[in-house]
């Protein structure tokens, strides 16, 4: 069973749980999906179509069934603290004329990009529960 955990940023991607590279399975904002497999170390794949997770294998020696989340790596706490310094630190060097702020402001748009462009691997995460 898989569930993609409510965050801002995934509630924007269309995610989708890939099973031995050819079932395809969306994923719904907070709804677990369940994925029947017949086979034994089946493989899953966790994408939005730019990003993709390391495959996970599954091994059914004991348990005949298991539970992920998907998770991105920008949570909503780290959203909404880049996007309040972003303002603040962008009016502040309005209101005062110290180019300085302005520019420095824009650092939580590079760190975000960097995470997602850059860090492509890790953006899109599958833990279990």
């Amino acid at each position: 069973m898989i569930t993609r955990k409510n965050q801002a940023l995934l509630s924007f991607l269309s995610i989708r749980a890939i099973v031995n590279g050819t079932d395809i399975y969306p994923l719904p904002d907070s709804k677990p999906v369940v994925v029947t497999v017949n086979e034994n170390n089946p493989s899953i794949v966790i994408t939005d179509g730019f990003h993709f997770t390391k495959p996970v294998e599954l091994v059914f020696h004991h348990l005949n069934t298991y539970y992920f989340k998907v998770v991105c790596i920008i949570d909503d706490m780290q959203l909404l603290a880049g996007s309040l310094l972003l303002v603040v630190l962008y009016l502040l060097g309005f209101f005062t004329g110290v180019l300085i702020l302005k520019l420095i402001s824009f650092l939580p748009i590079l760190y975000f990009l960097f995470l997602y462009y850059i860090n492509r691997k890790d953006f899109i995460q599958i833990t279990p529960v």
